[in-house]
């Protein structure tokens, strides 16, 4: 039967019970409403077609949905990813490791996106498109809060796919995951969003877990590969599963493109993620926090700590405050609450709806970096800092004015690295190296020059005195 004579033959059905139920009405009740009558005929009705053998042959399954274009789409676009990490012993390469993921062309010119985890300490990515072409790649950028990378391969024209739209994505939709599973290339398989805004506690403390599970089969070797919807749209990246023996047991998860999608284009225009702080410490309402503040539902980012100066702290908002949405998108959990705050750059202005003494309020604020300032901030991302255990970045022009100085500032020093063995700590203001005035280029220059001992002159935030260091 098609989808014509069905509809023909539910709308006969439907005459035929209103039929029998005015004839019902007119020549068998006399005494009692037309209307109560109706829900009992209507009733018998429904339940003779629901469970009668006799209406069976005549309905149809749904149509089956058709993955092949957006398969098709999706796997021209899908790369195949091979991280070296080489050992070095006495400046000779003594052997090497190799691990293997997947990766999403995002731009005609050959930018990939891809999970930081699948190339993080690779001394060389070779990328494998599709028509089985290999480009050695580029590490253009990476954010540890995300587990996203940014790859670039020197060709152009190439197909990529365009960005959908994942706040849209409804549980229970289609979608299909796309990567090189075990070394097998482009391989499609097909779930359902079985839920959204999870966090699974697979990144750090400050980590944006709000991620989108499904139930499409991803196994190693997907990671940084595409989730699509039946258009062919890239709504995620396939990131991780829940598995005792690292295989798949029916639970995958992908970070939602329009977050992504920010890390993305941050990490083309300055090589780091630029991130927006709102300067509070939130948790998840319970129940036991909902009865106590009169809230009629469970949901939303219970404020524990306001930090001074910060954005929520400009516009009044006080611990026991309980934000319900950032820009009218409900942030009933944490996890929606990162992602939406995730989404964002400092100097955005941002609408909060609170929940505060049994009534909700409208808050609009002005959204700052981690240094508590609107300016963008620029790191240095050589990998030779990372292997000497440093993360560094440019003072910004407020900071210069408020040391009077020049430098570069330690944001932070890997535990057991070299730069902790010499005793830098965070908050450091390198001035000079080797007795030069630094300069970015200065200090990329002599890290990456095997000269060694290094010598750095500098200061601390908020200390007078002049402190150095020798690194071996």
């Amino acid at each position: 039967m098609n989808r014509k004579q069905f509809l023909t033959f539910l709308l006969s059905n439907i005459v035929l019970v209103l039929v029998s139920l005015i004839i019902y009405h007119q020549y068998y009740v006399k005494d009692q409403t037309f209307d109560t009558e109706r829900i009992k005929a209507i009733a018998v009705a429904e339940k003779e077609i629901q469970f009668s053998s006799r209406y069976k042959d005549r309905f149809i399954s749904s149509v089956p949905t058709d993955f092949i274009n957006a398969a098709n789409l999706s796997r021209e676009s899908v790369v195949s990813i091979n991280s070296i990490i080489q050992n070095h012993s006495n400046n000779e390469v003594k052997n090497y490791a190799s691990t293997s993921g997947s990766g999403v062309i995002v731009t005609k010119d050959g930018y990939i996106v891809t999970n930081r985890h699948v190339v993080e300490n690779a001394d060389r990515i070779t990328v494998i498109l599709n028509n089985q072409k290999e480009y050695l790649a580029e590490i253009k950028g990476m954010d540890s809060n995300t587990d996203l990378a940014l790859l670039k391969i020197p060709t152009d024209g190439l197909p990529y796919l365009v960005f959908g739209n994942s706040d849209s994505l409804q549980v229970g939709e289609w979608v299909l995951a796309v990567g090189n599973p075990f070394k097998l290339s482009s391989t499609v398989t097909a779930g359902i969003v079985s839920a959204k805004g999870r966090a699974i506690d697979l990144l750090e403390r400050t980590g944006i877990e709000s991620f989108i599970q499904t139930d499409a089969v991803v196994n190693r070797g997907n990671s940084g590969g595409a989730l699509v919807n039946t258009k062919g749209e890239l709504v995620g990246i396939n990131t991780a599963i829940i598995s005792e023996d690292g295989n798949y047991e029916g639970f995958s998860f992908a970070i939602p493109i329009n977050l992504a999608q920010k890390i993305i284009k941050d990490l083309m225009e300055y090589g780091v993620v630029q991130r927006a702080w709102l300067g509070v410490e939130v948790s998840n309402v319970d129940n036991e926090i909902a009865e106590s503040l009169n809230m009629k539902q469970v949901a939303g980012a219970y404020i524990e700590m306001v930090y001074k100066d910060g954005a929520a702290d400009e516009v009044g908002l006080k611990r026991g405050d309980v934000i319900l949405s950032v820009n009218d998108k409900k942030t009933n959990s944490v996890a929606q609450f990162t992602e939406e705050l995730g989404k964002k750059r400092p100097g955005e202005k941002i609408s909060l709806r609170i929940f505060r003494n049994s009534k909700e309020i409208q808050v609009r604020t002005t959204l700052k970096n981690q240094i508590n300032t609107t300016e963008v901030v620029v790191f240095l991302k050589d990998k030779i800092f990372e292997n000497f255990g440093l993360e560094l970045r440019m003072l910004t022009d407020y900071e210069q004015n408020l040391c009077q100085c020049q430098g570069i500032y330690v944001s932070s020093v890997m535990q057991n690295s070299i730069a902790d063995k010499a005793n830098i700590e965070p908050g450091y203001i390198i001035q000079k190296v080797n007795g030069i005035n630094v300069t970015k280029e200065k200090m990329t220059e002599v890290f990456e020059r095997n000269d060694r001992p290094i010598h750095l002159e500098g200061k601390y935030e908020n200390y007078p005195d002049i402190y150095n260091y020798k690194i071996e």
